[in-house]
């Protein structure tokens, strides 16, 4: 079943084309990499897809919902997390943690049990007063993370959730990302670390706004006799094709 169906999507910001005719679909539990380099278009992209931005063409659906009409509807559907993390520094731990979780529709005692579970579960029960200025980085990405999928949604979108971090805090955080997704949640990120492509069941290239490439990293190496992701995408950026 598909939570993401999108067909001939664009946006256009006067006389320049963010996003030109994008059609792809994404399957409930995919892990769905949406690759480019800066300025392709992902994050226009994917703020179509939250209920941000309206496009000026074509069609979407998301966890069911028509992204014209139903932007409010889809934002109860989903979690999202940028790249800045998406928490608060002057807030504690779990001040941040009940913030989210109301504005991702937890209210009362259901609130307050999930905050102390998420405390327990993140080892984070000891800093639950300690400001999120003050953890490691490693601590306030999966903090962030945690956040994004509280109320557990159908779809998480992240916006380039690992840019600035160092190997080994991204690798611990593609962890989470499994387990989410082996709670069925859909995980739709973005990224321009062409490494963690392969962690994808597939993925999708942008380039100048248009999807160029898209399929399971192992076809797309096939395709393109590449070795890795990397190569893939400079052979897609440069226009090269299969040949």
């Amino acid at each position: 079943m598909n939570v993401i169906e999108t067909d001939c999507l664009s946006k256009q910001f006067g006389n320049f084309t963010a996003v030109d005719r994008i059609s792809f679909t994404v399957a409930r539990g995919e892990i769905f990499g949406f690759l480019g380099a800066n300025g392709a278009g992902k994050t226009t992209a994917m703020r179509m897809l939250c209920g941000l931005s309206v496009p000026s063409s074509g069609r979407a659906v998301v966890a069911g919902c028509d992204i014209y009409r139903e932007q409010e509807r889809i934002k109860r559907h989903i979690g999202y997390m940028s790249q800045k993390f998406s928490l608060y520094n002057d807030l504690t731990v779990r001040e941040n943690i009940r913030l989210f979780g109301g504005i991702y529709g937890l209210r009362g005692r259901q609130l307050a049990d999930k905050a102390e579970e998420l405390l327990r579960l993140l080892g984070l029960e000891s800093e639950r007063h300690t400001l999120v200025r003050s953890l490691p980085l490693g601590w306030k990405q999966k903090l962030a993370f945690s956040v994004a999928v509280i109320h557990e949604p159908e779809i998480v979108f992240l916006d380039e959730p690992t840019g600035g971090v160092d190997p080994a805090t991204r690798r611990r955080f593609w962890e989470l990302i499994y387990e989410a997704a082996a709670r069925g949640i859909t995980v739709f990120v973005t990224t321009h670390y062409m490494d963690e492509a392969e962690y994808c069941n597939r993925v999708s290239i942008m380039v100048d706004g248009r999807i160029e490439a898209l399929d399971k990293p192992s076809a797309l190496k096939s395709a393109f006799g590449a070795a890795d992701m990397n190569e893939v995408f400079l052979a897609v950026t440069r226009g090269k094709g299969s040949e």
